[in-house]
């Protein structure tokens, strides 16, 4: 009998831990160099250390992201990062501007064919609509360099905070 406590009380703990880790309001502090991911994107660029949030990103709450760095921060009201992670970007990137989140789809097929979910659309360059997604297989792989793509591959935990973060309207900064 003990034993069936002592069990059911680890269970109970376990799936304690577990939902704790899925709470929308804690999207995670910064990670470091030394922890990342095990889901983390592999870019088609140089894998980059994780950097500080770049000087001359705006003020407020916004989403920053890096086209050289190959990096999103998710950035607060109050200026404090609340999540940085790296992606994988299309074959198209948008110029270093201001935009604002204008449109969002829960699940969709990308232009590349893949099932994506938790896309976030922001910008527009030549046609090719640019937005961060999360492939609902799980991958990041490269896109193929022969077509134009907008869409910016985030791992599917990262694509959870940057939907419950981004809505439409929120102010997405791009740097080089």
């Amino acid at each position: 009998m003990a034993g069936l406590t002592v069990a059911a009380i680890a269970a109970v703990g376990f799936l304690a831990y577990q939902a704790s880790a899925n709470v929308p309001d804690t999207l995670g502090a910064p990670r470091t160099a030394s922890s990342p991911p095990a889901s983390a994107p592999k870019s088609p660029r140089a894998e980059q250390p994780e950097a500080a949030l770049p000087g001359r990103s705006g003020t407020g709450q916004r989403v920053v992201y890096s086209v050289r760095a190959d990096r999103v921060w998710l950035v607060a009201a109050n200026d404090k990062v609340r999540r940085t992670f790296s992606v994988t970007p299309g074959t198209v990137d948008p110029t270093p501007d201001t935009y604002a989140v204008t449109s969002r789809s829960g699940s969709i097929t990308g232009s590349d064919g893949v099932a994506v979910e938790h896309v976030v659309r922001f910008a527009n360059v030549d046609g090719t609509t640019i937005g961060f997604s999360a492939a609902v297989d799980g991958s990041t792989s490269a896109p193929d360099p022969g077509k134009k793509l907008g869409g910016i591959r985030e791992s599917r935990a990262d694509g959870d905070a940057m939907w419950e973060f981004a809505t439409v309207g929120t102010k997405v900064v791009v740097v080089e």
